[in-house]
């Protein structure tokens, strides 16, 4: 269900809206989709093709984020 090809990150909860249409704007890369937005816990949904520049767009913002494994990205959103 959840594919390793996606991107999962981590980033301010304050600035998901901003990763949402940054991506958005990058129509071939992705969908976002937060597994825990409170805690800026997210996904985008890649294909192998785009995985990659989408690591670098996120990477690239003006905003702290973090690039996590999927199983990372489960850990993260299941701490409380």
């Amino acid at each position: 269900m959840f594919d390793e090809d996606w991107v999962y990150f981590q980033a301010p909860p304050s600035e998901m809206t901003f990763i949402n249409r940054i991506i958005e704007g990058c129509d071939y890369l992705g969908v976002v989709t937060a597994l825990d937005g409170k805690k800026g816990i997210g996904f985008v949904r890649t294909t192998k093709d785009t995985a990659q520049e989408t690591k670098d767009v996120l990477q690239s913002l003006p905003i702290p984020v973090r690039i996590l494994t999927r199983l990372e990205a489960f850990a993260e959103a299941e701490q409380t």
